[in-house]
């Protein structure tokens, strides 16, 4: 057994504006179902970084980023490990194409997305709607009084 603890992976995703539309992939690997394009942080990278190469490696696109939107680390949101996801909002011109662990890639309106959608990326959309149409990032007192509630829903049943 080993003395490291258990930490949650650091990934990143960006939600990429091209025009009134974002970019979503559909995943070759499981998973499957569309995501917003991302992928795990390289030990020693920053999450900026992480960012743009993601989304080079997937999409083909360069992108700039614009905004941090949140990062999303509930443990339940990936069933196959704890992964925390710093998701970032930012801007390409072009046309993607489907590359890496990425089976199709479309331009997809924000309010109609495809679905299944991956992982909590359906909240992560709706918290970029909000986002877009407010100005304000996602709340974290409201996020950890929803998650202590769950938690406390769970344990009484």
């Amino acid at each position: 057994m080993s003395n490291h603890p258990r930490n949650p992976s650091l990934a990143v995703d960006v939600i990429v504006e091209i025009g009134s539309q974002i970019v979503l992939i559909e995943r070759k690997n499981p998973p499957y179902g569309w995501a917003i394009p991302g992928g795990f942080v390289d030990y020693g990278e920053p999450v900026e970084v992480a960012a743009v190469r993601e989304i080079k490696e997937e999409t083909g696109l360069d992108v700039e980023l614009d905004a941090m939107l949140y990062a999303y680390s509930d443990p339940s949101r990936d069933d196959r490990q704890h992964v925390t996801s710093v998701v970032f909002v930012g801007q390409a011109q072009g046309v993607p194409q489907a590359a890496d662990d990425a089976k199709n890639v479309q331009l997809v309106s924000p309010v109609t997305p495809p679905e299944p959608l991956c992982f909590d990326h359906a909240q992560i959309i709706k918290d970029y709607l909000a986002f877009r149409q407010t100005g304000k990032t996602p709340s974290p007192k409201r996020r950890l009084t929803a998650y202590l509630d769950r938690k406390k829903a769970e344990a009484s049943k």
